[in-house]
């Protein structure tokens, strides 16, 4: 019993994490685009902010990573 329970919190640290990155990029993405319509040369930067939140899915895993190996 115990051993599922760890299991699906791995799952829910990775789901989450997952979600929350694509509602994030999803916003950043959008206002990066309006962005470099206005101004091209602020492209960079927009890849740059785009590419911040996929961060969270690496924590998310790293979450998942070590309670897994508390099984």
């Amino acid at each position: 019993m115990q051993h599922g329970l760890m299991a699906l919190g791995a799952g829910i640290a990775v789901g989450l994490a997952a979600l929350g990155t694509g509602f994030a990029q999803a916003k950043i993405g959008a206002a990066g685009m309006a962005a470099i319509a206005e101004k091209p040369e602020l492209t960079g930067r927009a890849i740059l902010m785009v590419a911040i939140p996929e961060t969270l899915v690496i924590l998310g895993f790293a979450v998942a990573a070590m309670i897994l190996v508390l099984l």
